[in-house]
């Protein structure tokens, strides 16, 4: 058993340390992020605070409406935007942020321009944008005339790795007029998709918030973020998890629009009907005390970006996002580095551990598919509860050892469990080579003591049948009924202890405990006659007569184990319980049955599956004590025997109470349809003319075996 955990150990260190290998060198990436999209899709929830954030989109509608109605090509003239910034105002939105550049001046001239810083400085706080790069832009120092700082950053603790070298910037009307300017830069992963977000980036010294965060500030002028290394502490009480390089990590609320939206054309009719003195489409209660974005969605456009929830999601939308996280706070944040490798480790570990003790491919694949299940159960349980908590490392460490550990069980063990099953198949059922399996120790002589049901077997005439058949003709018929006989033994469960010519001998509750071995043993022995039955009509043609079969059952305490010498041994029982069952074999000649049940047997059978017909009380040759027995059938077939039935067993009171002459005529009733019937008739009609000495017990004395 040592050697086994001291071998899992090492193949789990050897699995780990290969699985974060690859995960360091961005192999497992793949499998990371296709688990972590699914935990998003399936944990995706609105908060309470989605509710407070609402989407203007410019979507393909408003552009053939703009088209039709206005002949406006894209882009539109900035004065089209005047009437959306004054139906915000109008609503007493809290904030209004634009997630489109504005970088060169109006094709529509400075008046368009004018018209829009205008509409921008009378409208409630807003937060427009500027482009940061670290490859080109217009600009590598802040503006002059753009105020540096608009909200209060708290100071940067630190040079922030990753600062912006060129920024693009909004032309003055915005630039001006905006109470922010913020970044809307993508970080997506490496297969494109955006699973994080910048907080904000930094240029010339100045920290650029998102897009996101912008809103929130301009809403809260108040109020001071502050940028650390691993965070970024927002007011009082939000902070954003940060990972290494500065992003946050989103928890998508849902499918595109869970924040409600509304398209820029009919915000634009609404404020126009209204100042006509009409009536508006959209609700003012709509935007009333929102956090408002404007952002395009038409295909054409391509702000239409990737990520967990869809392939294809309004970049509007990320932004919109990172403030609800912002407002719930429940921002997702990184397991660190540390405690994944103790993980990895840990799992690894177990891993191979437990797969050296499996002795079953049964329990090699469900190791396999717990050792699959657990890491992503964990992820979802990690993600519920605030974390990304990387599947892929420990899933992968995982395969390694359940692989490596498999391997060295097929090289070590695998090769003792095939000398096992080789030797021993055609010796011992399966069960209890499974068992040798399980535990090589059992391959030794001794027994334990145990209850078993066993069975006795034997095919009437044998002997003469035998005498008439060749040795090649005897043996195709008695491998065919042998076969189909222990089918069914096997079937329900029992142990084929020998072969003896034509006779079976068999037992149940041995090697493997059974509950109920009285009711499989007698379940057996009736549907062995009845296969019998139904092969009989092929037999004779084999054998020249009907082939018919006698079975004896008892249930008792025997003593059960390797028997033999040290070279050869057999898994069989000893005890006075076997020797019973077979003499009940033999007992059915006497009453012309087929199948014969001790009491002991009976007494431990509930339920109604079967009924059983009391036939006698026999003192067996060897034997002082005498034993109640039964003939077991279906319920099907005692209900059509009944009559016949309850006759014999109206005779067989008269025959327990000494009235031999009374029960001879309720014998001879059924005589000629009841073997069992005709039998009492020949035993009272000799016991009439030759009464026994003594007292009248009514136990059927057996002079022979």
């Amino acid at each position: 058993m040592l050697r086994k955990v001291l071998h899992g150990l090492l193949i789990g260190l050897l699995s780990a340390a290969a699985a974060l290998l690859f995960s360091h060198n961005g192999w497992l990436e793949w499998i990371e992020n296709s688990t972590w999209d699914a935990r998003v899709r399936h944990l995706a929830r609105p908060s309470q605070f989605t509710d407070d954030i609402r989407l203007i989109l410019i979507d393909q509608a408003s552009l053939d409406w703009g088209e039709d109605e206005l002949s406006f090509k894209w882009p539109w003239p900035r004065e089209a935007y005047e009437p959306i910034l004054a139906f915000c105002k109008r609503s007493g939105a809290k904030v209004v942020a634009f997630d489109m550049l504005y970088t060169e001046a109006s094709a529509y001239g400075v008046e368009d321009d004018d018209i829009f810083g205008a509409a921008i400085r009378a409208a409630p706080p807003f937060a427009g944008v500027l482009w940061l790069s670290r490859s080109s832009g217009t600009a590598e120092t802040w503006l002059d005339g753009v105020p540096r700082r608009r909200g209060r950053f708290g100071t940067m603790h630190s040079p922030w790795q990753g600062a912006m070298q060129y920024a693009s910037f909004p032309i003055s009307q915005v630039a001006t007029n905006a109470a922010l300017l913020a970044t809307v830069n993508a970080t997506p992963d490496t297969d494109a998709i955006v699973r994080r977000t910048v907080a904000f980036q930094v240029f010339d010294e100045q920290p650029v918030p998102s897009l996101g965060l912008a809103s929130w500030m301009a809403a809260h002028p108040d109020e001071t973020v502050s940028p650390l290394l691993e965070r970024l502490d927002v007011g009082k009480s939000a902070t954003v998890p940060l990972d290494s390089e500065g992003n946050a990590v989103l928890r998508y609320r849902g499918p595109s629009q869970t924040h409600k939206a509304v398209s820029a054309a009919a915000v634009i009719q609404s404020e126009m009907r209204l100042r006509e003195g009409g009536t508006n489409s959209v609700s003012l209660e709509f935007l009333r005390d929102k956090y408002v974005f404007l952002g395009v969605t038409a295909p054409g456009l391509m702000d239409l970006k990737p990520t967990p929830i869809s392939e294809v999601y309004p970049g509007v939308e990320i932004h919109a996002t990172f403030l609800d996280n912002l407002l719930a706070a429940d921002f997702l944040r990184d397991v660190d580095k540390r405690s994944s490798w103790m993980l990895v480790f840990a799992y690894a570990l177990a891993a191979g551990v437990f797969m050296r003790f499996c002795v079953t491919g049964w329990q090699a694949v469900i190791l396999f598919a717990m050792g699959a299940a657990v890491p992503a159960g964990a992820g979802f349980l990690a993600y519920a509860n605030g974390y990304w908590l990387r599947v892929a490392d420990p899933l992968a460490s995982a395969m390694f050892a359940l692989l490596g550990a498999f391997i060295v069980n097929y090289a070590t063990e695998g090769r003792q469990k095939r000398f096992i099953k080789n030797a021993f198949r055609q010796y011992l059922s399966h069960a209890v080579i499974e068992k040798l399996i399980r535990d090589p120790n059992h391959l030794k002589l001794g027994g334990e003591a145990r209850e078993l049901s066993i069975y006795f077997s034997d095919i009437q005439g044998f002997t003469s049948i035998s005498e008439g058949l060749s040795p090649e003709n005897l043996t195709a018929l008695l491998n065919e009924y042998l076969t189909a006989m222990s089918d069914i033994i096997m079937e329900q469960g029992g142990t084929i202890d020998k072969y003896e010519g034509d006779a079976v001998i068999a037992f149940w509750n041995a090697p493997l405990d059974l509950a109920d071995h009285p009711v499989r043993a007698v379940r057996s022995a009736l549907l062995c006659q009845a296969k019998l039955a139904e092969m009989r009509p092929l037999l004779r043609q084999r054998a020249g007569r009907d082939l018919f079969c006698r079975i004896g059952l008892n249930t008792g305490k025997v003593v059960v184990g390797n028997m033999g010498s040290h070279q050869r041994f057999n898994y069989t029982f000893l005890g006075d319980a076997g020797n019973l069952a077979a003499r009940l074999e033999g007992v059915n000649k006497q009453f012309g049955t087929y199948i014969m049940v001790s009491d002991f047997t009976r007494s431990r059978i509930k339920g109604d599956e079967f009924r059983f017909r009391e036939l006698s009380r026999v003192q067996v040759v060897g034997r002082k004590e005498p034993v109640q027995v039964y003939e077991p059938m279906f319920p099907e077939a005692a209900r059509e025997r009944a009559p016949v039935l309850q006759t014999f067993d109206r005779g067989l009171q008269l025959y327990y109470g000494g009235k031999l002459t009374e029960a001879v005529p309720v014998f001879e009733e059924i005589a000629k349809l009841d073997p069992p019937a005709a039998a009492y008739v020949r035993r009272c009609r000799m016991l009439l003319e030759h009464p026994p000495a003594g007292l009248w017990s009514g136990v059927w004395e057996m002079t022979e075996k």
